[in-house]
């Protein structure tokens, strides 16, 4: 009586089975080989979605396709084509031939979010008056003179026009280097990595135009130098996107030095923005900064803003051939109410050498000095360009000197070197001449001697590579893009990502991230890598 209940029991067994085989082939394998490619990666995707993206966000999960099947894309003649599946695994060959339309695949999304991995930035939406309104009244943001005409293009300044032959015929503005923090704001705008969500940003920009803000009020009372900053501090610690890191990835960008923000008492010149608890957590990026290691300086603007690599290589190659009829040049004016100042000596060896050197006066008020005609084609023509400090260590002149191919020579390690670090090489001797400003105020020194000793190998060798600097030193116009060279904006922005993304994984690690990040006496470290840290330690206290 057993055998026949077994002998059915089989019987059923093999019409299930049967059936199963059927209903296979019919269905599942008819649905996923007639819709193709596409259906297959949706639903291997799906796939990796409820699997592994239950516990995480699912921007992280954007995993390429052919990773999940640990193999190549093209055709493996080991694949058994008579599988059902066989088409599945075939069909991950489309995934490298993307486009970016509706019918993007998943393979495609991570591309584009990979090429952006590290690099997203949020822009806070601050209200109007931290930025815009700063702005309205254009006429008083700098004592001396109107701004107006110089907001114009997005804050490069009127187009140059009728050069005569002394700039390229595209790219160049009469350009304020006060209006940085608005160049910069633009730019970021269109940055192709900003992001509307803050928790996927690498960084936070804050787009405040604090030289603006307290440019119009250096003459004032030290409660409207102060107001605006301290509203805006206690605005960005207020916001949950602070709380993360408590500031320590938020950045903003100043057209005035460091020390304009840094009042040490009512009687000083400035605001106290970076004197401010919450400022602490800041990084500030500057045309000049302090000793504090929380400041980064950028370069100043220039008055050539290209829209294209071309306009770039063509004025390189334009400067790289350029004859040069004078051994040394300097723009500038006497500083005689700055203690220490060189600039007298200097202009003084000038005009006792007027063959060999090419002297721009620029007297207070409207000046030659402000015509970008008249300063590139005084540095075009000479070898080395003069950058002594004047009523700070820097000035906008370097980067006007870089741009026509005139070798700068310095006379303080802190006009370049303690300050550029993210677009200067630390090889400075190969693109500038330094000498020493105690040698110059001792009247041990002969500007016109020292240079001539420079052999001309060396000095084609320099020039090279400072004309290598200019891209690095140009803000593009930001209603355009370079396609393959990094300007000044991105070199900082690379800076700024490293150095948050540096914190984060000391903070992975347990380790403090206040240690280090705002500490003031940071010269040294400024200068680190240079080779003459020691030799320079007396440039310090000068």
């Amino acid at each position: 009586m057993d055998k026949p209940v077994s002998a059915r029991n089989w019987f059923v067994f093999l019409v299930a089975l049967s059936t199963f085989i059927v209903f296979f082939y019919a269905f599942d394998y008819a649905v996923l080989s007639a819709l193709g490619g596409n259906r297959a990666t949706y639903l291997i995707s799906n796939f990796v979605d409820s699997n592994n993206c239950s516990h995480i966000q699912k921007s992280n999960c954007s995993l390429d396709v052919p990773q999940i099947f640990n193999q190549s894309t093209s055709p493996d003649p080991s694949v058994d084509t008579d599988n059902p599946f066989s088409e599945v695994f075939q069909s991950l060959d489309q995934v490298n031939n993307l486009t970016r339309n509706k019918k993007t695949t998943l393979a495609a999304r991570t591309k584009i979010e990979d090429s952006c991995k590290g690099r997203y930035i949020y822009a806070h939406h601050l209200p109007s008056r931290f930025n815009d309104d700063v702005l309205k009244n254009c006429s008083s943001l700098v004592k001396w003179f109107d701004m107006c005409p110089y907001l114009k293009n997005l804050g490069l300044g009127p187009q140059v026009e009728n050069s005569n032959g002394v700039l390229s015929e595209k790219g160049w503005f009469a350009t304020n280097q006060f209006l940085l923090e608005v160049i910069f704001h633009e730019r970021m705008k269109r940055y192709k990595c900003l992001t509307n969500n803050s928790s996927f940003a690498d960084a936070i920009y804050v787009p405040f135009y604090a030289g603006s803000d307290v440019g119009r009020y250096l003459w004032d009372t030290i409660s409207k130098r102060d107001s605006l900053g301290s509203d805006l501090v206690k605005w960005l610690a207020q916001q949950h996107e602070w709380k993360r890191m408590w500031g320590r990835d938020h950045f903003f960008v100043s057209s005035r030095v460091g020390w304009d923000f840094r009042r040490q008492s009512d009687d000083d010149w400035g605001s106290k923005l970076m004197s401010c608890p919450e400022s602490m957590n800041l990084t500030m990026l500057t045309i000049e900064t302090t000793s504090w290691s929380n400041e980064f300086a950028i370069p100043y603007p220039t008055y050539f803003h290209p829209s294209s690599d071309n306009e770039v290589l063509q004025w390189q190659n334009r400067m790289l051939d350029r004859n040069r009829r004078y051994l040394f040049a300097f723009a500038g004016a006497p500083r005689p109410g700055v203690n220490d100042s060189i600039r007298g000596e200097i202009i003084n060896q000038c005009l006792a050498s007027r063959r060999t050197c090419n002297f721009l006066g620029c007297s207070s008020g409207k000046s030659r000095c402000d015509d970008p005609v008249e300063v590139m084609k005084v540095f075009q023509d000479s070898v080395f360009c003069l950058q002594p400090p004047g009523d700070s260590l820097t000035r906008r002149s370097t980067f006007d000197s870089i741009l026509a191919g005139c070798i700068p020579v310095f006379f303080h390690p802190f006009s370049a070197y303690g300050q550029y670090t993210w677009h200067f090489r630390r090889s400075y001797w190969k693109y500038s001449v330094f000498i020493p400003m105690d040698l110059m105020k001792e009247g041990f020194v002969n500007i016109k001697q020292v240079l001539l000793q420079v052999s001309e190998d060396e000095i084609l060798a320099m020039r090279e590579e400072v004309i290598k600097l200019i891209p690095k030193v140009i803000y593009a116009d930001p209603r355009s893009k370079l396609e393959t060279l990094e300007d000044a904006f991105d070199i900082a922005l690379k800076g700024v990502l490293n150095r948050i993304g540096k914190l984060r994984k000391n903070i992975l690690k347990g380790r403090d991230p206040s240690h280090g990040f705002a500490e003031e006496n940071s010269w040294k470290m400024k200068l680190s890598g240079i080779g003459v840290e020691k030799e320079w330690d007396r440039f310090i206290d000068l």
